[in-house]
């Protein structure tokens, strides 16, 4: 164990065992056992990261990165195990770099969206951003999570817009990826007209897919860098809403392909709901009354030259496919009026977080998947919840094509009382049936957490194998977040 003096030595004052503290760390809004750290230590730069992991491998010591404010959902950052710190990167709060003309940022993982949305848009850019991120929610945590972001058409890779990172590994040496790792440092590669954009290498490895989705079982990101878009002169956003969800697959199969849009997803009337409620519960439950089953919401953009042009050219051809399809495009529905929605997923979600305002707390059930097999596992999810005594008239659901369109993030919200024992317990047993469930319907957990981390990553032994072999190499001690994943 690290007397707190050690730690003094190096963060100053910034080092925490006050009892409210490490009982806030030690849960979250999730079913993973609660377990209290022993300290929480806030470093302020990657020199103080570094004599941090070099003092956890010196007494084996467990560290759990955090960069989020709370609340937290996953389990993610509560300790698998005792005695271990808390390692808060809010400090790290600086902005390094917002760059127009190469349509790239860079930033410590402290940053938040609503700060780095605000820095992004004085300069003409704009972040590829997950849906409604809460407020305390950083832009690293985000892109390390692998969040499905809300515009596929500039989504090229599963990574992006992740570009390159500066990563402490837990076996206490710096490292840089991608365009970054060099030649030379970043300031040199400033200097000569550099950006560090590419996120391959170096050499012939993408080391940042190590880091990505590991929960903060490889090592501790002291910075990132990622890929921004144009901020658009003109946007007319859209709803198309359906009682079906196959021909509103269709079209937005056919809006990506095609590149007409930019942000672009599908919620059910429970998510759109809860989203756009006002007034709890009454609100509520008339505006979700009044809502389709589905609704797809678009984004179409014009830029610098002739947006108008543009704009009106794809709203046309647009049409043409709603025609062929039997789909109306609207710019309201109920009372939800779509530039006012489009306002408020282009930032960060106001208080409270949209998805604690309908009873406090939930779980997500969340896998990638193709059209193909979405509605059979939407389907099979309805049954699972049946069986559990779930209402499905209480789950949300949020589509959200990736990568081109290629694939499809699908994401079931459970609402849940968290001071009702008998409803936590419902909900914790149908997140562990669905997952099974939808396992065997071809679903693809690509971000487990929790106790099913286990369970989804076991079934790959050849994975797993690889992951430990390389986490004897930057983590060989295993400091690092013991018992996430598959450590």
């Amino acid at each position: 164990m690290i007397a707190k003096e050690r730690l003094v030595k190096i963060v100053g004052k910034h080092v925490s065992d006050d009892p409210a503290v490490l009982e806030e760390y030690s849960r979250d809004i999730s079913f993973v056992h609660p377990i209290k750290p022993t300290y929480v230590v806030y470093p302020a730069s990657m020199a103080e990261v570094k004599e941090i992991v070099k003092l956890a491998n010196e007494t084996q010591t467990p560290l759990v990165p955090v960069s989020s404010g709370p609340p937290h959902f996953r389990g993610d950052t509560v300790p698998g195990t005792g005695g271990a710190i808390i390692v808060n990167m809010s400090r790290m709060k600086k902005i390094i770099n917002v760059d127009r003309p190469r349509r790239v940022a860079m930033v410590e993982p402290g940053v938040t969206f609503g700060e780095l949305v605000a820095a992004a848009t004085r300069e003409g850019i704009r972040l590829n951003m997950p849906l409604l991120p809460r407020k305390t929610k950083t832009v690293v945590g985000s892109l390390l999570e692998r969040e499905p972001v809300v515009m596929p058409k500039y989504q090229w890779d599963i990574s992006d817009p992740v570009a390159c990172l500066e990563v402490v590994f837990g076996n206490g040496e710096d490292f840089r990826t991608g365009q970054a790792a060099g030649p030379g440092t970043v300031e040199e590669q400033w200097a000569v007209g550099g950006v560090q954009k590419a996120p391959y290498g170096p050499g012939t490895a993408s080391w940042h897919r190590l880091i990505q989705g590991s929960q903060g079982t490889i090592g501790i990101v002291t910075w990132a860098s990622m890929r921004c878009e144009l901020l658009p002169s003109l946007e007319e956003p859209f709803f198309v809403g359906g009682s079906e969800l196959a021909p509103i697959l269709d079209l937005t199969a056919w809006l990506i392909r095609l590149r007409m849009v930019n942000e672009c997803f599908i919620l059910n009337n429970v998510a759109l709901a809860a989203i756009c409620a006002q007034k709890w519960p009454k609100d509520y439950a008339s505006l979700k009354q009044s809502l389709p089953p589905w609704v797809l919401f678009y984004n179409v953009a014009g830029y610098e030259y002739f947006p108008e042009e543009r704009v009106k050219s794809y709203i046309k051809d647009i049409t043409a496919i709603n025609q062929r399809l039997g789909l109306d495009a609207v710019q309201a529905l109920s009372t939800v009026s779509a530039i006012d929605f489009l306002r408020m997923v282009q930032k960060p979600c106001d208080d409270p977080y949209w998805k604690l305002r309908y009873k406090g707390a939930f779980e997500d059930v969340l896998f990638l998947t193709i059209n193909d097999k979405i509605e059979s596992q939407i389907a099979a999810m309805q049954e699972v919840a049946t069986r559990a005594g779930y209402p499905t008239t209480d789950m949300g659901i949020y589509i959200q094509p990736i990568v081109q369109g290629t694939g499809l993030h699908c994401e079931f919200n459970l609402f849940y009382d968290p001071d009702d024992p008998v409803e936590k317990n419902c909900v914790k047993a149908l997140a562990d049936a669905a997952v099974k469930e939808l396992l065997a319907r071809g679903a693809f957990f690509s971000r487990p957490y929790g106790d099913n981390a286990a369970l989804i990553l076991n079934r790959d032994a050849a994975t797993v194998n690889m992951l430990k072999r390389l986490k004897n190499i930057f983590d060989p001690k295993y400091i690092m977040n013991p018992g996430k994943v598959c450590f």
